[in-house]
């Protein structure tokens, strides 16, 4: 699973060691990406999309890309993910949408940066990049891992 531990120890180190709360935060995102229905985004692709859509197609392309992250600020990020996902992510991580949009504007370009490592979005899912674990799996062992 070298992807993934590209990207758990991208987090970890960028977050101060990424205890408690950020392992929880990394497992919704991973979650997040690899749902296409209620709740997900429709995986890397439909993330980049949203960007896309929402006006922030070179924010979102410099994560994917090799170069330099561009920073996205929580009040874009919402606009983007929509209040449906907003909500339901803090929800599930019980703190307030802005606080989730403040810690998610931090950790989401280095996931997407770490999950596209050749400049290039992975084909097929997400799973299948990440080695093959069912997504609930890999969100829970991503929480597990971070909270040590």
């Amino acid at each position: 699973m070298g992807l993934l531990d590209s990207v758990i120890g991208a987090v970890v180190n960028s977050q101060g060691g990424g205890q408690g709360q950020q392992g929880d935060l990394l497992g919704a995102v991973i979650g997040m990406l690899g749902q296409s229905g209620a709740g997900g985004v429709g995986g890397l692709a439909g993330l980049v999309d949203k960007f896309q859509r929402g006006g922030l197609g070179d924010v979102v392309g410099s994560w994917v890309s090799t170069g330099q992250n561009l920073p996205v600020s929580p009040e874009q990020l919402g606009s983007v993910l929509g209040h449906d996902t907003v909500a339901g992510l803090a929800q599930q991580m019980g703190v307030n949408s802005s606080d989730l949009l403040g810690q998610l504007s931090q950790m989401l370009p280095q996931v997407v940066d770490k999950l596209t490592p050749g400049g290039q979005l992975p084909q097929g899912q997400l799973q299948d990049a990440l080695g093959g674990a069912g997504l609930g799996d890999l969100a829970g062992m991503l929480g597990g891992l971070l909270k040590r």
